[in-house]
């Protein structure tokens, strides 16, 4: 605490970012992180952006990311998406966070999962945004009958985090149509790993906005960039935030390896299919060892041991060199988040496990 703080910095929770620890052999498995390479082309389109003693870096790059922007677009235009429609920043936190402001802050509160992205009410304290949550059903799941308040906007994951769950496209059309007066966001951080895209409603509502980020599927966390997709006056709204806050979020580098990331979907495709079928087989060696699984369409699982407390299985493993996520609140207190590794990943987690579990 300072006395030279504003008043807002006293009141603010921040968010705490999975861990980063430095410790050898390490199996990383707590930060959603692909366990893939992103594809050859990107560290193509990188090197090509530094040629000439990196003489392009002494420019600014284009404060629009017109070339990425069409990239999205081309991605997506089975589904009538345009340039125009898409709108990027610097990963999707930050897309999320001019979201905030631009589009969800009203008088009535916004409404989201109580359990999903824990940086949601980071940002309503960091905007002032007032905010509602609404339980998770029983079996974790958005039950979108439950959102029948007054509000001013609702956004969720798709499939939801922590718990992998998915929401299927004709619940969130139904969603849209019954709350046309708000906002509707769809986070779909990790949707390419077994959901299908809201990115097919959006010319159908005026109030939707699908975010994504390259981070997953794409394997650029570390890039750091993320896009929004609507129409054209939530597009508008973004745009005139954006260029109050940062006018160049997202530098030449982010911009080529982006481009070319998204423009390779034959890489995309196999990468992410791998991630599939490893998580079908960790969840099979998971049951197998007395773990109650939640259905996952996302590069995690979530899963608690019948028997087992999940604080101390979290511990054991990190004192075997593996890092999963723990998250002490309520309702998912006894759940461990396991980020899908590599088959030998996998392989060394069930062992572990086994070894601890005996």
């Amino acid at each position: 605490m300072s006395r030279y703080w504003s008043s807002l910095v006293h009141r603010l929770t921040p968010y705490v970012p999975g861990e980063q620890p430095k410790l050898v052999r390490l199996v990383k498995l707590n930060t959603n992180e692909n366990p893939y390479p992103p594809s050859p082309r990107v560290l193509e389109a990188i090197t090509e952006e530094l040629t000439n003693g990196g003489e392009r870096l002494r420019l600014y790059p284009d404060p629009s990311a017109d070339r990425l922007k069409e990239a999205v677009a081309a991605r997506f235009a089975d589904f009538g998406i345009r340039a125009q429609q898409v709108f990027v920043g610097n990963g999707s936190d930050e897309v999320l966070a001019h979201v905030f402001m631009a589009l969800l802050k009203h008088e009535r509160p916004i409404l989201f999962p109580d359990i999903t992205y824990s940086f949601y009410p980071v940002y309503c304290g960091l905007y002032e945004v007032a905010f509602a949550t609404v339980p998770l059903d029983e079996n974790f799941a958005i039950s979108v009958d439950d959102y029948v308040a007054a509000n001013g906007g609702i956004i969720f994951p798709n499939p939801n985090a922590p718990t992998g769950c998915l929401l299927p496209l004709q619940a969130i059309a139904s969603l849209l149509a019954r709350h046309r007066q708000s906002v509707v966001v769809v986070d779909e951080a990790y949707v390419d790993f077994g959901g299908e895209s809201a990115m097919v409603l959006v010319n159908e509502h005026p109030n939707l906005l699908v975010v994504r980020t390259l981070s997953k599927a794409h394997s650029l966390a570390g890039l750091r960039v993320g896009y929004a997709v609507g129409q054209g006056e939530l597009i508008e709204a973004l745009d005139r935030v954006k260029n109050s806050f940062n006018s160049y979020p997202l530098d030449r580098l982010a911009i080529a390896g982006a481009v070319a990331a998204i423009g390779d979907q034959a890489y995309f495709d196999g990468t992410r299919q791998a991630v599939m079928r490893s998580r079908e087989a960790l969840c099979s060696a998971l049951s197998g060892l007395g773990f109650e699984v939640l259905p996952s369409a996302a590069n995690f699982v979530f899963a608690r041991h019948r028997q087992r407390d999940a604080a101390e299985l979290a511990a054991a493993l990190r004192q075997r060199g593996i890092i999963v996520r723990h998250f002490n609140l309520p309702r998912i207190d006894q759940h461990l988040r396991i980020t899908i590794g590599t088959d030998a990943q996998g392989e060394l987690l069930i062992e572990a496990l086994r070894e601890i579990l005996a």
